[in-house]
């Protein structure tokens, strides 16, 4: 239970950086990191103490195994946390190439 409870403190870390932060890097970060909270948790739902990976044995029995499924969605999740990380900090360049700063609030006062 404390390591479910970890998970939601990374995750509030990761929100407290999205909604507090005003530097475009440091919300993207806080992004980073709630993704990599809903993965450790994904991970942490799958796992069994003691159990075996599904591979299939003519000569073994399992009978405790490790669910596979939710490190098949992480390992989809990491892939298209990538995309979308590389993604935001390209428009965070050209926003800095527009307006000269990574604040939000001064990016807000600049029209144009």
């Amino acid at each position: 239970m404390t390591v479910y409870m970890l998970c939601l403190v990374l995750f509030s870390i990761g929100l407290y950086c999205v909604l507090r932060k005003r530097n475009i890097i440091k919300i993207i970060i806080g992004i980073c990191i709630m993704g990599y909270a809903v993965n450790l948790f994904f991970i942490l739902i799958g796992y069994v103490k003691d159990g075996r990976s599904p591979i299939y044995a003519h000569d073994q029995a399992i009978t405790k195994m490790v669910d596979p499924l939710p490190q098949v969605v992480v390992l989809t999740v990491i892939v298209l946390g990538l995309s979308i990380t590389l993604l935001l900090i390209s428009i965070a360049i050209r926003l800095y190439e527009k307006y000269g700063t990574f604040d939000i609030t001064r990016i807000n006062k600049l029209k144009g």
